[in-house]
């Protein structure tokens, strides 16, 4: 029975014979296949969901990381809120922007810090559960030693980034003083400059972006911008070059209040000592504002629609259009200029230069080859402007400037009612005739003209004469006569209406309100009387 059970052993399985001389050792070919069988064996047993314990499919292993974020348990959309929020709390942080001896702080909300690649969820999702056995041995394996960190990158946005710095420039950059220039007794000295700093943008963005995707760590941090030395424009030689006039322009502001004679003072030493490089453009308004009291300016009279008020920095438009003048007998190239709204006194028509607010400003270029240098100054109640460079210019060409008015309106006298005392009549405001002007550049050469052409054209709007006069005034004409009452703010007249207006009849004072009916039917809009009784000798004396 023993032996048969042998013999039947031996017949019945090849593959069981063979385990057991593997077993033993007598084959060490053999012996690896069965290291293998038994590792894939191993594999199996620990990661076979049918065998040993279940593994849980909806939830991330215990240990792993997105960066420094904690998924371990988590399901996916836990770990999508989780990542979420890091991201929303990351942008509190705090960053310090270096560049050189200057620095500036920004939160990481400013970067517009963002976060695309939510496929790292999916893969915190996959550790120890996809791949082939050989992966899913290792996860489970660094699972146990420790964690599974995925790398987890943060972007920030190039454009906002690249705003952001140039918001920022002031407190980074340290600007280049230019070599300059100062006139003293005629004469011309070179101030020296100094060197600046200043950030390179795309560099410094590129350190950024480095810096969020792979050094940081979600809290505040330092970020060393990219910054390059800028060297003072104006060499020596090119200063010495300014030294001849090319044009220069005074007007006077004698009948002006002190306020707006300070106000002229002020704004052309802020001008005065102006070196401008080739290339480069000049603004009036940026250089002498703002005009308000902080910047030395005081109120005195501006025209507003169509109307003189008082203003800070009222007189101002006088200093633009005296260097305006200069600017074009030097030829420089104008690249903005504005007329004022009504007519000024100090030039002729289309000859000025209106400054208002940011709207109105005079700018011009430096188109000459060398630096030209503005001086500004005032002398017994003139203001001038002188603008030296290098005179290229042939000895026998000259330029001037004629002012021609194509057409003109007469605006008339408007009279006011008011509740001023009796006997009160005044002017609140003269006349304003309306033009439209144009201006001629004229060169000749020898004395011959060799052209002439439009340099520029102007409106000027009409704004009548103002008058005001007391409400409930009434006096006798030389022939009894009473005059009709004008009313509160009466439509613009011309000056041949008034005196047959002012001699119709009106009514006895008994009739008036019988007859007032009647009376507003014969006179048209513009000739009916309200309130005050003036005289033809008093509008006369106005007029």
């Amino acid at each position: 029975m023993h032996l048969e059970k042998e013999g039947s052993c031996d017949k019945m399985n090849s593959k069981d014979s063979a385990k057991v001389i593997v077993s033993e050792g007598k084959d060490e070919k053999t012996g690896k296949i069965l290291a293998a069988l038994g590792l894939a064996v191993a594999f199996g047993a620990i990661l076979n969901p049918t065998q040993a314990k279940a593994e849980d499919t909806d939830r991330i292993a215990q240990g792993v990381y997105i960066g420094n974020i904690d998924v371990g348990g988590m399901t996916e959309q836990e770990a999508l809120n989780a990542v979420t929020d890091y991201v929303n709390n990351a942008g509190e942080a705090v960053f310090t922007l270096t560049a050189g001896e200057h620095s500036t702080q920004v939160k990481a909300s400013d970067l517009a810090l963002e976060f695309t690649d939510m496929n790292v969820v999916s893969e915190a999702m996959d550790v120890g559960k996809s791949g082939n056995l050989i992966k899913k041995y290792k996860d489970k394996k660094d699972l146990e030693n420790g964690s599974v960190v995925i790398d987890m990158v943060l972007n920030v946005d190039h454009d906002t980034v690249s705003e952001l710095l140039a918001e920022k420039a002031d407190e980074l950059d340290q600007k280049a003083v230019d070599n300059g220039l100062v006139r003293e007794n005629g004469t011309f000295k070179i101030i020296k400059g100094s060197q600046g700093v200043e950030v390179n943008v795309e560099k410094s963005i590129a350190a950024i972006e480095n810096y969020v995707s792979n050094d940081w760590d979600g809290q505040g941090g330092n970020i060393e911008l990219t910054a390059e030395i800028v060297e003072p424009k104006g060499s020596e030689e090119e200063l010495s070059k300014v030294k001849d006039l090319l044009g220069g322009f005074n007007t006077n502001y004698s009948s002006s209040t002190q306020n707006r004679c300070d106000n002229i003072a002020t704004a052309a030493g802020k001008i005065n000592g102006t070196v401008l490089y080739p290339g480069e453009e000049f603004s009036v308004y940026e250089t002498i504002g703002p005009l308000d009291a902080a910047n030395g300016y005081e109120l005195a009279g501006a025209y507003e629609n169509g109307q003189t008020v008082q203003s800070y920095g009222g007189g101002v438009c006088q200093v633009s259009t005296t260097l305006y003048n200069a600017v074009i007998l030097a030829e420089l190239e104008v690249t903005e200029r504005s007329n004022h709204s009504m007519i000024v006194t100090y030039v002729k028509p289309s000859m000025d230069a209106a400054i208002a607010g940011d709207y109105k400003d005079l700018k011009f270029v430096n188109n000459q080859d060398v630096p030209i240098y503005i001086e500004g100054y005032t002398s017994g109640k003139n203001v001038y402007f002188n603008i030296y460079g290098e005179e290229t210019r042939p000895a026998n060409r000259k330029v001037t400037y004629e002012s021609e008015v194509v057409s003109e309106q007469d605006p008339g006298t408007q009279f006011v009612a008011t509740g001023d005392p009796v006997g009160t009549m005044s002017v609140s405001q003269g006349k304003h005739v309306g033009y439209v002007a144009q201006l001629w550049k004229v060169v000749t050469v020898d004395g011959v003209e060799e052209s002439r052409e439009v340099f520029n054209k102007s409106t000027y709007k009409a704004s009548p004469k103002i008058v005001n006069v007391e409400r409930h005034r009434k006096i006798r004409m030389h022939q009894r006569q009473s005059v009709r009452r004008w009313r509160p703010v009466m439509k613009e007249r011309s000056m041949p209406q008034l005196p047959s207006l002012l001699q119709r009849q009106q009514p006895h004072r008994n009739s008036r309100q019988r007859t007032s009916p009647q009376r507003n039917r014969q006179l048209s809009e513009t000739d009916r009387w309200t309130s005050a009784e003036i005289t033809v000798e008093m509008v006369s004396n106005l007029l």
